[in-house]
């Protein structure tokens, strides 16, 4: 397709995507925007060092690639540089999403069914309410020198309603998002935003302030996925390690960190905001535990990392746009599924407190988790709800008091936001998990 200079590793990839963004305000319809962006980023490398460009005129790439050639310098071993023979090599096309691309569902049914939900929040606690559809589809197609011809899709779709909830002297900002990755799925969630609403506006009419402390905590799915994403997904990128010895020392492959029930996965291949059925080197998306059964057993990994810490690429190298290079970023990322009943979880724990829904989370050693809503556990019963404003532990110690995993499991989409790094924000991710005890985190 591109005649690629010799004596130099180049590759390209192009990105055409297309999304569609549907604001109200209350009942009032904001905007209402359709875009469709096409780009590339070409990448050159002569065994020294790396030259970029990216641009949006799709006819210059081969006059990008003959440039930045010219400022690279020829090198007649670039097949035997480590980094060059660990790139791998792929022929293929994966369009998962052709008959059903939401490209394909007119405005007008995206609309009707966010005004469908709209007309159903009548409930006097919500003083105000904004809400928003939005949806992309992207084909990515990405070639090499080295042979790598492929073209892939991404897609995803879905809603969010931010609601200002007044009930007498308790108010608060409740947020309800999900996605799903065809439209047809999506109509099916339309009782699910009802049912959480109707969740949110209950919790902030009944809840009573918590009294701190250190409590046994039950996370929902939602949480699980949270708390794997903030505060032990991002210390699997590898390359927070390339260069830190002591954290390479923290990390070591082999170490044990938590129980024989513990498992945690990233996984590319998952259908959903995380799916990527090749990374942006090309690489094949793969399952990657990072954890085994409580061991420490692997790390996310771009082609450069791996070749650095002398491990195998894992496929997530990623970018948020044809704008950036790609640097290492989870996909899918979760604790594995249990085999006990959440019904047996609960029934063991006399006073502890569940965490539901997340606001927001963060931490690297020490983590953060705010939560939406939260209730007690009494008599192993989920009871009262209550305000929490945080849930924090140490990474590794929280790890080690996980210790109970259930059977029930679910994973999450999301719309609005996504997983910052760097510069490179909001970059679309899964998360979520089981139902997962720990027995003792700091409750504020």
């Amino acid at each position: 397709m591109y005649s690629f200079p010799r004596d130099l590793y180049v590759d390209v990839r192009l990105e055409d995507s297309v999304t569609t963004e549907i604001r109200f305000k209350q009942r009032t319809l904001q905007s209402q925007k359709v875009r469709r962006t096409k780009g590339a980023l070409i990448r050159v490398f002569d065994g020294q060092r790396w030259y970029y460009s990216s641009t949006t005129d799709l006819d210059s790439i081969q006059a990008q690639i003959d440039d930045l050639a010219q400022m690279a310098t020829p090198n007649p071993q670039i097949l035997e540089h480590p980094l060059v023979k660990a790139f791998e090599v792929h022929q293929d096309t994966v369009l998962r999403y052709g008959q059903s691309a939401v490209t394909e569902v007119s405005l007008e049914e995206k609309q009707t069914l966010l005004k469908s939900i709209l007309a159903e929040i009548t409930d006097p606690a919500v003083v105000n309410h904004t809400s928003y559809y939005s949806d992309n589809r992207t084909v990515k197609s990405f070639y090499s020198s080295l042979g790598a011809a492929l073209t892939f899709d991404w897609q995803i779709c879905g809603m969010r309603f931010s609601l200002d909830i007044v009930c007498g002297e308790n108010k608060d900002q409740m947020s309800v998002s999900k996605a799903a990755t065809t439209f047809a799925e999506l109509k099916a969630c339309r009782e699910y935003f009802l049912e959480e609403m109707a969740k949110d506006i209950a919790f902030v009419r009944d809840a009573e302030p918590i009294t701190p402390g250190e409590y046994q905590v039950l996370l929902s799915p939602e949480a699980t996925g949270v708390f794997t994403h903030e505060s032990f997904g991002h210390k699997s990128e590898a390359d927070f390690m390339v260069g830190d010895e002591t954290m390479k020392a923290e990390w070591a492959l082999g170490k044990r960190i938590g129980g024989e029930l513990l498992t945690i996965i990233d996984d590319n291949t998952e259908p959903g905001s995380g799916y990527t059925p090749f990374d942006d080197e090309g690489t094949r998306g793969r399952k990657t535990e990072i954890i085994s059964r409580g061991i420490l057993t692997g790390r996310l990994h771009s082609t450069a990392t791996a070749v650095a810490l002398g491990e195998e690429p894992t496929g997530n190298a990623r970018a948020v746009n044809f704008e950036f290079e790609p640097i290492v970023r989870m996909t899918t990322t979760y604790i594995a599924r249990g085999d006990r009943p959440l019904q047996d979880i609960l029934a063991e724990m006399e006073e502890g407190i569940f965490v539901d829904t997340i606001k927001h989370g963060s931490g690297m050693s020490t983590f953060t988790l705010a939560p939406a809503r939260a209730y007690k556990i009494e008599g192993g019963q989920i009871t009262k709800p209550v305000k929490i404003s945080v849930v924090t532990g140490n990474v590794f110690t929280t790890l080690a008091e996980v210790d109970a995993v259930s059977q029930e499991f679910r994973l999450h989409s999301f719309v609005g936001g996504g997983c910052g790094k760097m510069e490179q924000y909001p970059l679309p991710v899964g998360f979520g998990g089981p139902y997962t005890r720990v027995r003792k985190l700091q409750v504020q």
